[in-house]
């Protein structure tokens, strides 16, 4: 049983914070061992793998990822393919959130912080509408793109959660 199952929500990208929210406090609702007759063992068990189905589907990245899997794509450690010249570019913005960094300028560092959000939000909004092409049947070729766009999704979490730690290049 996967995430989506688990949480009784629909297997797609597009699922609403509220959505989300209404099928976990539903299916924990069923699962309570007073209203279930579940050993407290048992209980235990079943909301603890319904909390970690609701921290999948709740964050986009980790849907995303999961999604695919589900409809057949390869998965994040199968295949690290990136856009074309992607390398390139990020290698530019990385010297910008390097010098952000090392400059202790709050201000610029926002700045930087406010650009990988805006990255992360284009790749976001890229999966999503990849997403709703997939159709019925998707195609390996579809999947394969969703897989490279993901990919380069995780290059701007990476630079966000270096941004907000306030950290160095370790870790990228």
């Amino acid at each position: 049983m996967d995430a989506f199952d688990r949480l009784g929500v629909p297997a797609r990208f597009d699922l609403s914070p509220d959505q989300i929210r209404r099928a976990w406090l539903a299916a924990a609702a069923r699962l309570h061992p007073d209203r279930a007759g579940a050993e407290d063992q048992e209980a235990a068990s079943a909301i603890a793998a319904l909390n970690a189905a609701k921290a999948v589907v709740e964050d986009p990245e980790r849907r995303a990822d999961a999604l695919l899997v589900r409809l057949g794509g390869p998965a994040r450690e199968q295949d690290k393919t990136l856009p074309p010249g992607f390398l390139a570019d990020i290698l530019s913005v990385r010297e910008e959130m390097e010098e952000a960094l090392a400059s202790g300028d709050p201000g610029r560092s926002a700045a930087a912080e406010a650009m990988a959000c805006e990255r992360r939000e284009g790749h976001i909004a890229a999966v999503g509408q990849m997403f709703e092409r997939l159709g019925a049947a998707p195609s390996a070729e579809a999947l394969q793109a969703i897989r490279v766009e993901l990919n380069a999704w995780r290059y701007a979490e990476r630079m966000i959660e270096q941004l907000r730690s306030g950290g160095g290049s370790a870790g990228l």
